[in-house]
């Protein structure tokens, strides 16, 4: 039974289920290939469901004139106004040269400042602007939006919200 058929047990929910690669291993013995099947890779179902959820933004997004990557810019600064390039790299788990050219497009588009730091000149600080923080109205439905077109209890969501969060790297690690 591949982990896609098991997914779609309800017991199976309820009970802890082995890995999916110690499953594998198991069955590996069958053909020595089964490893290598799609409904055998944790991976797939993830990437997937993450492909999904962010399409469900772009109808919520698009009229803002934003993409998903540039709302994510937008949560970090409406919450702290301010911080180095750096620091919202490891914040957002995307590298430099995926935010570089996100917020030079953001600051184009007047949503938010670059300014080198004084004391260093390495370090890019960006700062959002007051019509970045007025996308902040716009914006606050979003969340609900999105979270209504998604087929599941708000204890599933947390619960994937809590296992989703065990699997990123510590504060200390990203760093």
């Amino acid at each position: 039974m591949s982990l896609k058929e098991k997914h779609s047990e309800k017991e199976n929910r309820k009970k802890p289920a082995a890995a999916p690669e110690a499953e594998a291993a198991v069955r590996m013995k069958e053909d020595g290939y089964s490893q290598l099947k799609l409904d055998n890779q944790l991976c797939f179902p993830l990437y997937a469901a993450a492909r999904h959820v962010i399409n469900q933004y772009s109808p919520y997004l698009k009229p803002l004139g934003l993409t998903y990557t540039q709302y994510l810019v937008c949560l970090v600064l409406w919450e702290q106004k301010e911080i180095t390039v750096g620091d919202l790299c490891r914040r957002l788990y995307l590298d430099n040269g995926t935010v570089s050219p996100v917020i030079k497009k953001m600051e184009k588009d007047g949503y938010l400042t670059r300014c080198r730091l004084p004391e260093d000149e390495r370090v890019v600080r960006v700062c959002i602007t007051d019509k970045g923080m007025a996308l902040r109205e716009a914006a606050k439905d979003v969340p609900f939006r999105v979270g209504s077109c998604l087929a599941m209890t708000s204890e599933d969501a947390g619960e994937l919200y809590r296992l989703l969060y065990g699997m990123l790297p510590s504060e200390e690690a990203k760093g």
